[in-house]
């Protein structure tokens, strides 16, 4: 569920991880499941007729209205909802920006999103069945079911991401010098997530699981 803490904002646990308050009640698991299922089909699938610009952003009362009018028992539902829903998403999901919200990632619709190409490390990761990782490392990787290819900050946030769709996935990792020295931007789209419109098949190579320090990662969640 998702709480607020006087002092310290809103969080999701049964106390503030910072002074153990119990805060105020904001939402319960249920409907912050019900509103996020919602902003995915407006924010990333562009359903709804919702209007969304060229950077992925809609006015944030019209998502609302539309959050509500899909959602017909959560007529309570203000802006400060979505807000708290935002805030504490761990994987940084949506974003807002003055009057408007958006997708950071997970996009099915053609956008043209800025994205932020400071800092990129030189490696980034990503999940694929055993025969789909032959077939990566010689054609390369292109988007399927969204408009750009997502990559992943660490080898378990790859594993994490395929493990969704299959048992035991393949790890690639990916050359970022390389995909962006033949032309493929890398941007970051949250934080663990970074998007690239194609990612060229010299650049991907199959990732070893002892070669990464995976406590470093669970240090992120």
């Amino acid at each position: 569920m998702i709480r607020e803490c006087e002092d310290h904002g809103y969080f999701r646990a049964e106390a503030c991880p910072f002074c153990g308050d119990e805060g105020k009640f904001i939402m319960s698991d249920f409907e912050v499941e019900k509103i996020g299922r919602t902003l995915a089909g407006i924010l990333r699938h562009g359903k709804y007729g919702v209007e969304i610009d060229s950077q992925g952003y809609a006015d944030i009362r019209d998502v609302l209205a539309k959050v509500k009018e899909k959602n017909p028992r959560m007529k309570w539902l203000r802006t400060k909802h979505l807000e708290a829903l935002i805030t504490t998403d761990p994987k940084g999901r949506y974003e807002i920006s003055g009057n408007s919200i958006r997708a950071t990632y997970g996009h099915t619709i053609e956008l043209d999103l800025d994205l932020d190409n400071e800092g990129i490390p030189e490696e980034l990761f990503y999940p694929a069945s055993e025969e789909e990782a032959e077939l990566l490392m010689e054609s390369g990787i292109r988007p399927t079911d969204r408009s750009m290819v997502h990559l992943s900050l660490g080898f378990k946030d790859a594993y994490r991401a395929g493990s969704v769709r299959m048992d035991d996935p393949v790890v690639l990792v990916i050359d970022t010098g390389l995909c962006i020295e033949e032309g493929y931007d890398i941007g970051r789209a949250a934080k663990t997530v970074f998007l690239c419109r194609e990612v060229p098949a010299d650049a991907i190579m199959v990732a070893e699981p002892e070669d990464y320090d995976f406590e470093e990662e669970d240090e992120r969640w």
